[in-house]
């Protein structure tokens, strides 16, 4: 089997169920969604395969839930092709911001042209086939400082101490793509590396995917991590839906019960900061 063959198509997001009696805080941001267009052309080789889920499924979430802005992230099945993303903010620019791919070379003229378009970082994926690696920090991280944008990480639990390190190398913030993929099974160790990276000063992390995090079928032990990050970072934590889930093949979670288990993992009276006012700052700056 090839490597384009063995890149399998994710299963579709279920529909939405939330009547409206669920509601995120007001002014809730969703830091972490994808969308896709039929047409775009996909990366070869790729690490799946996905639905072609476009912004009107994210604003019919947003409706639903009461989000009321949206980071859009470059999934790494377009590698360095951001013109879905870029598409998609142009629609909506008041209430959508965007995290892309670019390549070390990148002008200064591109990432201006980038920033007024809505972008306010750029991702570094060691986890797909298609991303950028740290590697190229050494040119972009300059660049990109200028502008107040930041490095959006996708990596392991192994590599939260070289990501602190980064960013206090190159003087940037950084964010942390769902908890880093923590380890449940030992979940002391995970939330010693974590508490240890956000305490750097420059780092987030993003408390989304539940599904993602290695040992959670039950979803204790997201909801530990959570609750005890909460109590001394919750100031380093932002929310996003991950929707549509790509990557996910044998089961789909309900977005409603994604929306509540975070709700009452984060106590309520960080549920502003983590779900608001830490997002604005991020990516609502200027």
């Amino acid at each position: 089997m090839s490597e384009v063959e063995a890149a399998a198509l994710c299963l579709p997001p279920r529909p939405l169920r939330n009547g409206g009696d669920l509601r995120l805080p007001p002014g809730t941001c969703d830091c972490h969604f994808h969308v896709f267009a039929p047409g775009a052309p996909l990366t070869n080789p790729r690490s799946y395969t996905p639905r072609m889920e476009t912004l009107s499924g994210w604003l019919a979430l947003a409706d639903s839930f009461g989000i009321a802005r949206g980071v859009l992230v470059q999934p790494s099945v377009y590698g360095l092709d951001n013109t879905v993303l870029l598409d998609a903010l142009a629609y909506a620019p008041d209430r959508l911001r965007g995290i892309v791919v670019i390549p070390p070379g990148t002008p200064v003229s591109e990432i201006a042209r980038l920033d007024d378009l809505g972008v306010r970082g750029v991702r570094i994926n060691l986890r797909n086939k298609g991303g950028v690696g740290i590697d190229a920090l050494a040119e972009l991280a300059p660049r990109i400082r200028t502008f107040g944008w930041h490095v959006q990480f996708q990596v392991g639990p192994d590599a939260i101490g070289a990501v602190a390190r980064l960013c206090d190398q190159y003087e940037i913030d950084g964010v942390i793509d769902h908890l880093a993929f923590v380890t449940l099974d030992a979940p002391e160790t995970a939330l010693e590396d974590l508490q240890r990276g956000l305490d750097s000063g420059r780092v987030f992390t993003k408390i989304s995917a539940p599904y993602r995090l290695k040992d959670n079928s039950s979803n204790d032990g997201y909801r530990s991590v959570v609750q005890k990050l909460a109590q001394d970072h919750a100031h380093r934590l932002i929310w996003g839906s991950d929707w549509p889930h790509t990557e996910l093949f044998d089961a789909m979670p309900e977005d409603d019960d994604l929306v509540a288990l975070s709700l009452a993992a984060v106590p309520a009276q960080s549920h502003d900061l983590v779900f608001t006012q830490t997002a604005k700052h991020l990516y609502w700056s200027h």
